[in-house]
């Protein structure tokens, strides 16, 4: 059944590639839940809306999956080594929970896309402020409503477990000496509650609630460098995937950037610049930087 192509989630869908455009974006580019707050699409929509822009010519992108998928369609259409595209939930889930949506291997706006994005700005599609919010973290939200809003989870034990699995790996590529001078800044409490698992401040999620595995991370050198003797990029994902029990609707990178982007509001300059040097080259610095 085809779909009615929205001029609200055109806009969004444009604006974000002109910004990865100018930001000189390489790599993936990801369209995920809170992109289209308050809009209420499927996934299948967000497909219908991207295939309809590059049959259009407005954008020239990479992307794979039937814009008009069903359950039945889910095994042909993914295809992981053709292209890197991934869908979190169903194709055609009528609530579009929306967590991770897509990822593009590359897009970029054409002439007549950026003449239309132009366009768009300078008279937007009436109704972009209305319909049901899904609540974005600001600088005050609380740290692990943070994590689950910018994760797409749907539980706060979730985003704590996250939490503290992304905590222990972080710890393990650092010295002691650099462990406690983050812990030294991370004092707010991880969300306000009257649940006692919950009673915490984010310091001790940066502590590890595990005695013995926290023992463990400050008599251990920093494992840094390759793997195995090291932890690079992709053992630090797996590890997250592994030891998190991440669940299926979203993915290790996803939830670490979210950890990344709450902590990073905890800390000073000094420190963000100093864990950066810390962190596996690639991917997993790539992602604290951008975070």
């Amino acid at each position: 059944m085809p779909i009615t192509i929205r001029d609200d989630a055109v806009f969004i869908i444009l604006k974000k590639i002109d910004q990865a455009n100018q930001n000189n974006q390489s790599g993936e580019l990801r369209f995920v839940r809170t992109d289209f707050t308050g809009l209420g699409l499927t996934i299948s929509d967000l497909l219908g809306h991207l295939d309809y822009l590059n049959q259009k010519q407005y954008i020239d992108a990479e992307f794979s999956g039937n814009a008009y998928a069903n359950q039945e369609d889910v095994p042909s259409v993914v295809n992981p080594e053709e292209v890197n595209f991934r869908v979190a939930n169903t194709l055609g889930a009528d609530d579009g929970p929306l967590p991770h949506l897509i990822t593009c291997e590359r897009a970029t706006l054409t002439e007549k896309g950026q003449q239309m994005l132009a366009e768009m700005k300078r008279k937007p599609p009436e109704g972009m402020d209305q319909g049901e919010k899904v609540p974005l973290p600001t600088q005050h939200t609380p740290f692990l409503e943070k994590v689950k809003i910018k994760g797409g989870l749907s539980d706060i034990y979730d985003a704590r477990d996250i939490t503290e699995v992304v905590f222990r790996v972080m710890r393990d590529v650092m010295t002691t000496a650099e462990a406690d001078r983050v812990q030294a800044e991370l004092h707010d409490a991880a969300i306000p509650t009257d649940e006692k698992a919950l009673q915490m401040e984010v310091a001790d999620l940066w502590r590890d609630t595990n005695p013995i595995v926290g023992l463990l991370s400050r008599i251990r050198p920093p494992l840094k460098g390759p793997a195995p003797l090291g932890i690079d990029s992709k053992l630090f994902l797996i590890r997250v995937d592994n030891e998190a029990s991440v669940p299926k609707t979203v993915n290790a990178e996803h939830v670490i950037t979210a950890v990344f982007s709450a902590t990073k509001d905890e800390l000073s300059e000094d420190r963000i610049q100093a864990v950066a040097e810390w962190l596996p080259e690639g991917k997993v610095r790539e992602i604290w930087q951008s975070a």
